[in-house]
């Protein structure tokens, strides 16, 4: 009796061994991006989720990482969503026009920023009351989506405070990204520092969509 109890053990025990190799060989699925899932009316957080995604932006143009960047740029997908219907080619504006100018401005804020190796990335200020909600039908999209102007980004050189604006944040569900880093509209097509300026600052104005 008692050897075909420790025989039985042995073969569960082989069993659930065989059946935990065979899961762990499976194809992993990747989680669907944010821009294919429907938008919410969640307005985004100002506390850590808002500073994780500026300290990721931070990095990105400390090393001028578009991979970086492109983890807190408002999805493309999301983009064709609200875009669609109202301009002509959704997808071809965010790639030649929108993303184009956000990787542009990377270099742009790193050669202002980090031209030597002693610029540390401090905060992020944000004023919670300049957030506005986007109805459908404004600003050329049939998605409404939460709003905040000129975020700003303080970094401190050697001893000294500076910081600059992020010029505009907008939502999909319930998460800000950058959608403008540099001015919107602006002069030239060219890489630009939005709102440079010693010290801290204050972030603002508000409006715009």
């Amino acid at each position: 009796m008692a050897h075909r109890i420790v025989t039985r053990s042995r073969f569960v025990v082989a069993l659930t061994l065989g059946a935990a190799t065979a899961l762990s060989a499976l194809p992993a699925f990747a989680a669907p991006s944010p821009g294919s899932l429907p938008q919410t009316t969640l307005e985004p957080s100002f506390g850590t989720p808002l500073t994780k995604q500026m300290t990721t932006l931070a990095s990105a143009i400390a090393h001028h990482s578009v991979a970086m960047g492109n983890k807190v740029f408002f999805p493309e997908a999301a983009y064709v969503r609200m875009k669609t219907g109202e301009i002509p080619s959704p997808a071809g504006d965010w790639r030649s026009r929108l993303f184009s100018f956000f990787v542009l401005d990377l270099g742009a804020y790193r050669d202002r920023l980090f031209a030597t190796h002693h610029t540390t990335f401090v905060r992020v200020e944000a004023n919670p009351r300049y957030a506005q909600w986007i109805p459908p039908g404004v600003c050329e999209n049939k998605i409404g989506y939460w709003h905040e102007p000129n975020v700003r980004l303080v970094f401190r050189h050697n001893t000294t405070l500076e910081s600059v604006l992020v010029a505009s944040l907008i939502s999909w569900r319930g998460v800000w990204y950058v959608v403008h880093l540099g001015p919107n509209p602006r002069a030239e097509n060219v890489g630009t520092v939005d709102g440079y300026q010693l010290g801290a600052g204050a972030p603002g104005p508000g409006g715009g969509c």
